[in-house]
């Protein structure tokens, strides 16, 4: 069965626990629901979040959805100048038959503006 990834971001207003973990659910969610699938279908998911976001560990977010045999790994993204603040980014690793061009990545929020084409 082929792996696909399945990208994501969403942004939070400030850095908050519960903010962080509220809108990185949403992004799981929404990414999953897009992509019809479960978690025992999921290699891996890695998580980022910018600098300026570290009152709580992204990955958090999918042990709360009860995704508990899933391997998560959290990261910070590099502090480039200019870039969207309080963003966190998710790679989804996902054994799948659908092909490449049939998966759905998903933005919301601010990281909208990241990837206009979609």
């Amino acid at each position: 069965m082929p792996l696909r990834g399945i990208r994501g971001a969403t942004t939070v207003p400030e850095d908050n626990k519960y903010l962080v973990l509220a809108a990185t659910q949403e992004l799981l969610s929404t990414m999953q629901t897009a992509n019809n699938f479960v978690p025992e279908d999921l290699a891996s998911i890695l998580f980022t979040a910018t600098p300026d976001l570290c009152s709580v560990y992204p990955a958090q977010a999918a042990r709360l959805l009860g995704w508990n045999q899933v391997p998560l790994l959290d990261f910070q993204e590099i502090a480039v100048p200019g870039a969207l603040p309080h963003c966190i980014r998710i790679l989804i690793h996902l054994n799948t038959e659908q092909p490449q061009n049939e998966i759905k990545h998903i933005y919301l929020g601010e990281a909208r503006s990241l990837r206009p084409d979609l």
